[in-house]
C-alpha cells in the first residue's frame, strides 16, 4: 500500500551515479536534509563503467554546444583538485586522481591533417595543448608504435578512478547523514493539485537487489501514481533533483512538455591487467575511436564505442574487436595485457549533447542530468550549481527521519 506516514526531507535525489551522490553530498553540507534513491546499486549505471577521463583540452568539440561544454569543463576541470582533496578527508578512500595529461595521436596522414587543424582550434581557444613529432610522442610514451605520425598533448588534463569516487563519495555521505536507498526504483513524480509544482517522489518496491535491473526505463504512468496503489510509497521533498542519468528521460508523473529529452548513447569498454605490474603507459593516450587510461596500478580502460542503440545490453564481438584492433595498432603491448571485465554502459546524450543543470519548468524540480561523455568530469561544478540554486530556498532544516 502507499505510504502516507508524512516521510519528508528537504531534498529527494533521484539517481545514485557520481553527479547524484555529489549533489545529495553538497546539499547535505548545507544542512538541508537529504534522501538519495537509486534503481539498482550506487554507481552501477555510467559511472560503473566509464573511464574517469578530466580531459576538457583533449575532448573540446567544434560548435557553440562544444564551447559551452568547454566552459563548464575547464571550471570543474579545477575544481577537482579540492573536490577529491576534501572527498578523501571526508571518506578515508582515495579516488585515484592522476595528473599525468593527455596525449592525443595520430596514426597516418590523414589522422595528422586532423590533428594540425585540432591544435589549431585550440589554439584559437587560448587552451594549453603542445604539438609533438613522433619522436617526442614516442619518448614521451615509449611504448607507442613506431608508425604514430604525429600527437597532441594537453599537459593539465586529468584522470580519476570512478569506482573509487563512488566509494568515497557513499562513505562521504553516509557520514553526513544523507539517507542512501539503494535498489529502489522510482515510479514518478509527485505534484501539488495545481501540477504547477513537484512535492515528492513515488517509489516502487524495493529491490533485494540479486538480479539486475531492467536496462529499459519502465516508469509507470502519471494516472497509475495515485494514493492507495500497491507497493507505492511517497516520500514528500521540498525540492528533487533528477540525475538519473540515461534514464532521465523517462521519468513519469511530468506534464507534458516539462521534461527533458534524454537518450542512451551505448558504450562498450574494456578493462585490462598488465600481470606484470605498471609501465606501459603513464599518461591517457587518445586515439581515433578510443583511449587507453592508466590507473597506475597496472590496469587499464580501454574504450569506447560511441553507438545509438538504445538500451541494447550486449557487447558485441565487432565492438570488443576494433578497440582491441586499434589499440593494438597503436601501443603494441596491449596485446600482452590480460582482459578483467568487459562492460556497457549508457550514455545520457541531450539533442546537443550538452547537459542539463538547473531549474526545469515546475517549481521544485532541478535537473541535473545529460552530461553524455563528461559526466565524471562535470560531477563536482554540477553539485555546486545545483546546491546554490537550492541554498536560497531552505532557511529551516528538519533531520532525516529515522
Amino acid at each position: 500500500m502507499a505510504s502516507s506516514n508524512g516521510s519528508a526531507v528537504d531534498l529527494a535525489v533521484l539517481g545514485g551515479g557520481i553527479v547524484g551522490l555529489s549533489v545529495a553530498w553538497r546539499a547535505r553540507a548545507l544542512g538541508m536534509s537529504v534522501a538519495l534513491f537509486e534503481r539498482d546499486s550506487l554507481g552501477a549505471g555510467a559511472t560503473h563503467v566509464a573511464a574517469g577521463m578530466l580531459a576538457p583540452v583533449a575532448e573540446v568539440e567544434f560548435g557553440a554546444a562544444g564551447r559551452r561544454v568547454l566552459e563548464l569543463g575547464m571550471r570543474s576541470a579545477q575544481m577537482w583538485p579540492d573536490f577529491s582533496a576534501e572527498l578523501e578527508e571526508a571518506s578515508g578512500v582515495d579516488v585515484g586522481l592522476r595528473r599525468t595529461g593527455t596525449l592525443v595521436v595520430a596514426r597516418d596522414e590523414d589522422e595528422a591533417r586532423e590533428l594540425e587543424r585540432q591544435l589549431a582550434f585550440r589554439a584559437e581557444l587560448g587552451l594549453r595543448a603542445v604539438r609533438m613529432r613522433a619522436s617526442e610522442a614516442r619518448e614521451h610514451e615509449p611504448a607507442l608504435a613506431p608508425t604514430v605520425r604525429l600527437a597532441l598533448h594537453a599537459p593539465e588534463d586529468h584522470s580519476v578512478d570512478p569506482r573509487n569516487v563512488v566509494a568515497a563519495l557513499r562513505g562521504a555521505c553516509e557520514r553526513a547523514g544523507v539517507r542512501l536507498r539503494e535498489h529502489t526504483p522510482v515510479l514518478g513524480l509527485e505534484l501539488d493539485a495545481s501540477r504547477e509544482r513537484v512535492v515528492g517522489v513515488r517509489l516502487g518496491e524495493p529491490r533485494d537487489g540479486t538480479r539486475p535491473a531492467s536496462s529499459e526505463p519502465q516508469p509507470a504512468a502519471s494516472g497509475d501514481l495515485l494514493e492507495g496503489d500497491g507497493a507505492c510509497e511517497l516520500v514528500h521533498a521540498g525540492d528533487v533533483v533528477v540525475a538519473m542519468g540515461a534514464w532521465s528521460g523517462g521519468l513519469a508523473g511530468l506534464p507534458r512538455g516539462a521534461g527533458v529529452e534524454v537518450r542512451p548513447v551505448k558504450g562498450q569498454i574494456m578493462r585490462l591487467r598488465d600481470p606484470a605490474g605498471p609501465g606501459l603507459l603513464d599518461g591517457v593516450v587518445r586515439f581515433e575511436g578510443g583511449y587507453l587510461v592508466p590507473r597506475g596500478d597496472g590496469r587499464y580502460v580501454l574504450g569506447a564505442t560511441m553507438e545509438e542503440r538504445g538500451f541494447e545490453p550486449d557487447a558485441t564481438a565487432g565492438g570488443v574487436y576494433e578497440l582491441l584492433r586499434d589499440a593494438h595498432e597503436l601501443v603494441p603491448g596491449v596485446s600482452e595485457l590480460h582482459i578483467e571485465e568487459i562492460g556497457v554502459g549508457y550514455r545520457p546524450g541531450t539533442p546537443d549533447n550538452a547537459p542539463a543543470i538547473g531549474p526545469g519548468s515546475l517549481e521544485g524540480l532541478t535537473w541535473a542530468t545529460g552530461h553524455h561523455r563528461n559526466g565524471i568530469l562535470l560531477a563536482p561544478l554540477t553539485a555546486e550549481l545545483v546546491t546554490c540554486g537550492l541554498a536560497g530556498r531552505h532557511v529551516q532544516h528538519e533531520r532525516i527521519p529515522s
